[in-house]
């Protein structure tokens, strides 16, 4: 069998591997969710309680297991540069949206991706309070609910997210055109949103994580749509620096408008 075909069969396989750990990691935060769990604070400002603790060492455990040979990347465990060294790379983030699942909102997920050679081979976001699950593999669409989702055709008044600064720098003829919709803690929701035709466009602020993007630009990708940063270049993950800058999600003449705006803030 061919190199690529082995591939693909090979990203198949994680996908119902990272189906089945998702939906198992949702329901372990479910058991937390509304029940006031115990909460810490990262770096002062970012809080982490012990539902995304149990999930992630959850997901740990049994995806690991379940692929001994791959590396590990998530938001709750700290990094180890072992994981450079292999060919694939979990990218996880427990509870995205952590802030949100705090407050009782049902908008966050379980982040679950396979990264080969910086790009994303299988994404999934497990939203059990919503009741959604989203998943995607390179080249076969990406799907909600096991049916087929899209981005939405351009309308006379796009709907975005995102900081207020930024959406203030757009020109002004799409200043009158456009709905501001409301903030979601959840950034992979966020990018899911779009790839579901419920939302046009959006900013990232700098400072997003693989763990954030990772399963959710591959849906939004295979939806239609793109996550770019201010080259106009889709994101790599899984590297040495996990870290991002300001990026902008979206599709057609939106996104470039979008683009525009973040690469003005280098100039």
């Amino acid at each position: 069998m061919p190199e690529h075909e082995l591939t693909i069969a090979g990203a198949a396989r994680d996908l119902d591997l990272l189906r089945d750990a998702a939906r198992e990691a949702g329901l372990v935060a479910m058991r937390y969710f509304g029940k006031n769990p115990q909460v810490w604070m990262k770096g002062g400002t970012s809080p982490v309680s012990e539902a995304d603790h149990a999930a992630d060492a959850y997901l740990r455990q049994t995806l690991l297991a379940a692929r001994p040979d791959y590396g590990w990347l998530s938001e709750e465990t700290a990094d180890d540069p072992v994981r450079l060294s292999a060919r694939r790379t979990f990218v996880v983030d427990p509870i995205d949206g952590t802030r949100g699942f705090l407050e009782g909102q049902r908008a966050w997920c379980v982040s679950v991706a396979v990264v080969e050679n910086g790009r994303t081979l299988a994404g999934v976001l497990e939203c059990p309070a919503m009741d959604e699950t989203y998943c995607a593999l390179p080249g076969q669409g990406a799907f909600r609910n096991g049916k087929r989702i899209a981005v939405r055709e351009a309308g006379d008044r796009p709907e975005i997210s995102g900081l207020k600064q930024l959406i203030d720098l757009m020109p002004a003829g799409w200043q009158k055109r456009l709905q501001r919709a409301p903030y979601n803690p959840s950034l992979a929701y966020r990018l899911a949103m779009i790839a579901n035709g419920k939302l046009d466009g959006t900013f990232v602020k700098p400072n997003a994580h693989d763990w954030d993007i990772a399963a959710a630009d591959l849906i939004l990708r295979e939806a239609g749509g793109q996550l770019l940063d201010p080259q106009g270049h889709a994101p790599l993950f899984a590297g040495a620096v996990t870290r991002h800058g300001a990026l902008a999600a979206g599709s057609g003449e939106l996104l470039t408008v979008l683009v525009d705006v973040i690469a003005g803030l280098d100039a």
